[in-house]
Parts: structure tokens; C-alpha cells; sequence
């Protein structure tokens, strides 16, 4: 692979922006309170390798994985730090003891089969994380199963519960206070009764992104990093820098005129009367750009403006419309970084940012920025 700055597509990581990023969320804790990192969904489509060995030379706790598959990745990379498996299933034990992952646990069934496999290769003391359902309602043991659960834990010297997490439904929303506090308030009940029934005090978690800025009284052992240390807040006055940059090459220039017919699939791309100048870059649908930013609904960043999409929005390729603009093949176009960022995209589409950043396929390359590259 090449360095990234003649490749005519990269996702580039700003070292800086994301340690910038690091330091804000981190000087809302306490000096004794640990910090998780998310890297699933290849770090929010970052780059996994990439994003966790920055996060581990940043100086992170432990980091968090979706399925067992992403934490073999990062160990076979080199990453040392203790990774939570969220969703760590029943098929995959063998792969989580062999890698030293920690799965979360959010029912019996899950421990009673992890138990029988730590049994057959006479494991004790494995290190695992109880989910704790408060509210949310995807994964994780309601109140009324705690007491099976703590008579369970009581006869199997193969688990230690290193933790025990619930995650917040809506900590992003002052108007959704009362739910959060609640949440919170049952997680620290049943999270104390794990632990008289354990006789010991594993880790407590709550908190994600827009707990930690909203709620970091609540903070206890640890708290749970993810779209924050991306670059997104939770607060319309926190302005976090975007750690990813998604920029492509032009692959060229075309001067057409009024009677070259129409532009890209569909024919919906229409040039001008006095004629239309575009240019086409090597990114399309399949690279996780929405076919709903075509046809000029949106634009991106050439040469100090901002160019419209032309067109359709390709699999691979979509054009734009480079009238009155210098551009020529070879130079930049930033799709969503600085400008636009991803949050406007996120706007326009209707979504929120990481179903953008999680888009971006792994055919394009990662690149760790330490220092601003040549556009």
C-alpha cells in the first residue's frame, strides 16, 4: 500500500484532532476513574487497527468491540490492552479464551455456555462483564433475574465479573433527563446487588459519550467512550474536531456543452445552456455514499469551494459540478472532514453521523495523520 498522500482515495486520522478529542472527554473524569474506547464497526469506520493503537499509545483502559471476529483483529494486530466483547454470542468461546477478549454477559444461557466451555478446559477466575438491562431493552438481565443470576455466580469459581454495565437510551436528550436519571438509578441498585452477592466490587459502568458531557457525576469505575472520540458532542456548544477526513482524487475534467446530451445514470444530470464543467471522482455508493446526495443535494470541498454532486451517485463514481471552479485531474476533494463535516451530511440525509462514518468500506485506505498532508 502507499503512504496515502498520492492514493486517489484515503480516510485520513487526524492524530491530533483525536487526542485533542482524548483530552476533553478525559479532563471530565477523575484521575482514578478508567476510560473504555469503542472500536466496533471498525471504529465507528475508522479503522480499527488504526484507531486502537492510537487509543492505546494515547494512554486508554480497555477498549470495546461488538463480536468476537473484531477482537481476534486487534490482538492479531498487536493491541494489548483488555478488550469487552459486547456481544460475544455462544459460538466463538474458544476464540475469546485464545485471545484473551472478555465477553459481556446479558443472560444465563450466554454464562451457563461460557461455564460449560471455561469447565472442559479447566479454566477458573475467567473475566467477564455482566450487561445489565435498565431501560433500553436489547441485551442484558432485567431486575427480575438478578436473583437467578447472583445463585448462579455463587456456585462457579470459573467467572470473575470484572464489571457490570448498563448502557443509556437517551442521555443526548435534556428533555429525556428524568429516563436517564432513572436508568441510573436502577443500574446503581441492581449493580449493588451483584456485588453483596459477590462479596466483592467489580468495575460499574453507565456512562457513553453523552453521559460522560452530561451526566459525569455518575461516572463510578469506569465510563464508555464512542462517537465522542470521533469528533461528535452531544452539546450544540462543544465544537469536538472531526478525527476523519474522507478525501478522493479527480479523475477528470470534461468540458461538456448543451447539446452533449445529459450527465450519469438515469440521464438526470443536466447541463447548463451556456454549458457545464464537471469533474469525476472515484468514490460512489459502494464507498458509502448515499445515493440521496446526488443530483446536487449535496456538496463537497474542492480548492476552497464547494462543488454540487451532478447526477446520479455511481457504485463507484459520481461527479460534480466544477463550473467557475479551478480544478484539474489530480487535485483534492474533501467528502466530509472539516468541510463539509460529516454531521451536515448526517442533515441532509436524515440520519445521524455514524451510519456515514460507518459506511465507508475497508477498500479505502486508513491513513494516520501525524501532520497536515499536501492536498
Amino acid at each position: 500500500m502507499s503512504n496515502g498522500v498520492t492514493d486517489f482515495s484515503r480516510l485520513e486520522l487526524n492524530l491530533q484532532n483525536c487526542l485533542g478529542n482524548y483530552r476533553y472527554f478525559r479532563s471530565k473524569l477523575q484521575r482514578t476513574t478508567k476510560l473504555l474506547v469503542l472500536v466496533k464497526a471498525n471504529a465507528y469506520g475508522h479503522g480499527a487497527v488504526e484507531f486502537a493503537l492510537m487509543m492505546q499509545n494515547a494512554g486508554a483502559d480497555y477498549l470495546a468491540v461488538a463480536l468476537p471476529i473484531e477482537g481476534i483483529e486487534l490482538r492479531q494486530s498487536g493491541i494489548s490492552l483488555p478488550i469487552l466483547v459486547l456481544t460475544a454470542g455462544t459460538d466463538y468461546f474458544d476464540e475469546i479464551i485464545d485471545n484473551h477478549l472478555e465477553p459481556g454477559i446479558p443472560n444465563l444461557y450466554t454464562l451457563k455456555a461460557l461455564v460449560s466451555t471455561l469447565q472442559s478446559r479447566g479454566i477458573e477466575d475467567f473475566p467477564i462483564h455482566i450487561k445489565l438491562d435498565t431501560g433500553m431493552h436489547r441485551l442484558g438481565f432485567m431486575k427480575s433475574e438478578l436473583d437467578d443470576l447472583n445463585e448462579y455466580l455463587k456456585t462457579c469459581p470459573e467467572v470473575r465479573v470484572k464489571s457490570v454495565y448498563s448502557h443509556l437510551a437517551v442521555a443526548e436528550d435534556p428533555s429525556m433527563d428524568q429516563f436517564t436519571l432513572g436508568q441510573i438509578t436502577m443500574f446503581e441498585n441492581n449493580a449493588a446487588r451483584l456485588d453483596d452477592a459477590l462479596g466483592y466490587h467489580p468495575m460499574w459502568h453507565v456512562l457513553n459519550s453523552a453521559g460522560i458531557e452530561r451526566f459525569a457525576r455518575y461516572q463510578h469505575d469506569m465510563v464508555r467512550l464512542g462517537v465522542g472520540i470521533y469528533g461528535i458532542s452531544s452539546l450544540p456548544e462543544v465544537r469536538l474536531k472531526p478525527v476523519a477526513s474522507l478525501k478522493v482524487k479527480v479523475l477528470q475534467v470534461k468540458e461538456l456543452k448543451s447539446g452533449d446530451g445529459a450527465i450519469g445514470y438515469g440521464q438526470h444530470g443536466l447541463i447548463a445552456p451556456e454549458g457545464t464543467r464537471i469533474a469525476t471522482i472515484p468514490v460512489g455508493y459502494a464507498d458509502g455514499i448515499d445515493r440521496r446526495l446526488g443530483c446536487g443535494h449535496a456538496s463537497f470541498s474542492l480548492n476552497g469551494h464547494r462543488v454540487p454532486t451532478i447526477g446520479n451517485i455511481c457504485m463507484d463514481m459520481c461527479m460534480l459540478d466544477v463550473t467557475g471552479v479551478p480544478a484539474q485531474v489530480g487535485d483534492t476533494v474533501t467528502i466530509f472532514g472539516e468541510d463539509p463535516t460529516v454531521s451536515e451530511l448526517a442533515r441532509i440525509l436524515d440520519t445521524i453521523p455514524y451510519e456515514i462514518m460507518t459506511s465507508v468500506p475497508r477498500r479505502i485506505e486508513r491513513v494516520i495523520v501525524r501532520r497536515q498532508l499536501p492536498q
